[in-house]
């Protein structure tokens, strides 16, 4: 038994070591990480103890020896030989090794099961030592199914014939070629990827630095905030040092390329400075609490100042420049001195004559209401057929009267009207007129504290109190002998010739007027109460605005639909402001419902005095501009780049312009 024990064990070891001989003409191409002697040393003495029956192999660790050899991955490229060896793994005495080696795999990864030491043994090419074991490479490629020979597991014999062997070498070399081929290519494509990839990571934002000077100086407002910080008066005056440097540094800089030369080393020196207060201040929990304070403050003061900026806009929005102002008190000296003869405006005979084209502008502001004339004036046909009925107040009717006797448009007929002239507008005629000299509607105005509780300030503009801005409704009284009227608000610039606006047939509605529903907030959901059954039950929250500004009215068809009964009865059930707020769209969108005809959206475009992105190309396309918003052309809040197209159309060099300082 003893004796055939040994011959057992010493067969075993036979067929353990064989492959490792035969193999040793390409072990000798690798640096091992022990020494050869050292390995051939181990060899003997393994051999040693099976002969002497020391070994004890049980069958169980012999099958799991065998099933799962040491990951070793054999090549001709020399060049690679060194880079391959970094992935060899070499077992440790009594270390149970797992890999996926010298096995074919399916392509999904699947392991054959084939029996790598008969993997080994039947690639041998008797005749030839240069025979390879391919394991697959790191694209993922495995061996194939056929490339794997398999022998009889109970015998150890060689299945196949040198013959046979030699083919299987000869493929497996041009298959092993191929797989490096294939894995540089793959390589190589996902290099320029990666390249490509690395390009995009490295385009940073222009104002990286700014941001991140920025991130330093919230840094040290927080440390200098704590109580740990403030201790050390050395390093508070170090942060509060770097503070002034780094501020200075920054200024008015936006973007990176603003930047003076030495913000990379201001930088630097305010990262070592916040590290000496990190080494300080460990206390994190104390930092958190600290920002989250510092951070509702901040929320608290940004409310504020919104507030205020809102405030300052509409009160901006308000006040009329000094220049405005100087303008018509020059202008009325100039119209006194005069006689009768030399007030009067040429061309009156025109001004009822319904063939020729009428105009309607309701304005207390001179400047403005010239540029309407002029503009109109500057693109039409025949300046001779177009007349332009301007309605102001009693403070600026002679100042407006002189200015267009000495700046006469072209053939154009102009006439200038005093609103206290019509004896008709009377508050026993007009609710909307009882209700703006009522107490309570000057309370609403001029009460700071009632004012402070509203949060739409923009409907407590003083303009709202101007019978002024109410006239539109009334223009069949105005005008009694006219069909039809263009009504031009004194906020507008015409841009093209406006005679085409008279041959539109509006299809039996009054009004014709360019819809809002671009607009996200021109709806009437947005203007009128539809808690209030009466808004509720007559109009759509969802329907579509229209502009008021430049509109067509046909006054024959204003007549006979009644309409401004129409407005008093509504303006009599909105007394107590439920209805809607102030102003003259949300009137208008209910007067004219169901009564305004949806002119072409390139007549008329809105929003340059609110809205700072309007296409360029609609605003040239357009045939009427209006600045509607704060941000009137001749304020100085306006948006520069859409004031030229309102001060070309004024002549800065009349001499009432210099006197009053009036520049664009």
């Amino acid at each position: 038994m003893v004796v055939t024990r040994n011959i057992v064990l010493l067969l075993l070891s036979i067929t353990f070591v064989a492959p490792i001989v035969l193999y040793t003409d390409r072990f000798g191409t690798f640096k091992y990480p022990f020494a050869e002697q050292e390995f051939i040393d181990a060899v003997t003495a393994f051999v040693s103890a099976a002969d002497s029956g020391h070994l004890n192999l049980l069958p169980q660790e012999t099958s799991t020896v065998f099933k799962e050899p040491i990951g070793l991955v054999y090549t001709e490229d020399a060049a690679n030989t060194k880079n391959l060896l970094h992935g060899l793994h070499f077992a440790k005495p009594g270390e149970h090794v797992s890999a996926r080696v010298l096995s074919a795999t399916k392509d999904e990864g699947q392991t054959k099961g084939e029996n790598p030491i008969k993997l080994v043994t039947d690639g041998i090419n008797q005749g030839n030592q240069n025979s390879y074991l391919v394991k697959a490479d790191i694209t993922g490629d495995s061996v194939n199914g056929e490339d794997a020979i398999d022998v009889d597991d109970n015998d150890g014999k060689l299945a196949k014939s040198s013959d046979a062997s030699d083919l299987a070498s000869e493929t497996m070399d041009t298959k092993q070629e191929q797989q490096h081929i294939k894995s540089s290519s793959q390589v190589t494509q996902k290099g320029s990827k990666l390249s490509e990839a690395d390009k995009h990571i490295d385009q940073t934002p222009p104002d990286a630095r700014v941001r991140y000077l920025k991130d330093q100086l919230i840094q040290v407002r927080v440390y200098l905030s704590l109580q740990a910080v403030r201790n050390n008066p050395h390093l508070t005056r170090e942060l509060r040092l770097r503070v002034k440097e780094v501020s200075r540094t920054l200024g008015d800089a936006s973007k990176d390329s603003d930047l003076p030369r030495n913000a990379n080393e201001r930088m630097k020196a305010m990262e070592q400075t916040l590290m000496k207060g990190r080494q300080i201040q460990n206390d994190c929990a104390a930092a958190v609490k600290k920002l989250r304070a510092m951070l509702h403050s901040t929320e608290e003061q940004l409310h504020v100042h919104k507030k205020q900026t809102l405030f300052l806009t509409q009160l901006t929005a308000k006040t009329l420049p000094k220049g405005l102002h100087c303008l018509p008190l020059r202008l009325t000296t100039e119209y006194y001195s005069l006689n009768t003869s030399q007030q009067q405006l040429p061309n009156q005979q025109k001004l009822e004559n319904p063939r020729l084209y009428h105009y309607a502008i309701f304005s207390d502001n001179i400047l403005a209401t010239a540029v309407v004339v002029n503009s109109t004036v500057a693109h039409a046909k025949d300046t001779s057929n177009h007349v332009f009925h301007i309605v102001t107040d009693r403070l600026n009717y002679a100042a407006m009267r002189m200015w267009f006797l000495v700046n006469p448009p072209k053939k154009a007929t102009i006439q200038v009207q005093n609103i206290e002239d019509f004896t008709w507008l009377n508050s026993s005629y007009s609710p909307v007129l009882k209700q703006l000299g009522s107490p309570s509607m000057v309370d609403f105005y001029f009460k700071t504290h009632r004012a402070s509780s509203d949060s739409n300030l923009k409907f407590r503009n003083p303009k709202y109190l101007s019978i002024l801005n109410h006239l539109r409704f009334y223009l069949p009284e105005i005008f009694p002998k006219l069909n039809k009227v263009l009504f031009l608000d004194d906020d507008i610039v015409v841009q093209k010739d406006l005679t085409g606006l008279w041959s539109i047939d509006l299809k039996g509605n009054v009004n014709g007027a360019v819809e809002t529903c671009g607009e996200r907030f021109h709806r009437f959901d947005r203007y009128l109460n539809f808690s209030n059954p009466h808004i509720a039950k007559n109009f759509d929250p969802r329907a579509c605005g229209w502009a008021y500004g430049m509109n067509v009215f046909d006054l024959v068809q204003w007549k006979r639909q009644n309409i401004t009964e129409v407005y008093h009865n509504w303006q009599k059930l909105n007394h107590d402001r439920q209805l809607w707020k102030l102003g003259t769209l949300p009137p208008g969108l209910i007067t004219f419902w169901k009564r305004t005809f949806q002119l072409n959206r390139s007549w008329h475009v809105l929003g340059l005095g609110y809205n700072p992105n309007i296409n360029q190309k609609e605003i040239e396309r357009a045939a009427v501009i209006h600045y509607n918003g704060n941000m009137k052309p001749w304020l100085e809040i306006s948006f520069p780049k859409f004031r030229g197209y309102w001060t070309k159309y004024v002549d800065y060099d009349l001499v009432y312009l210099r006197e009053c300082n009036i520049n664009p």
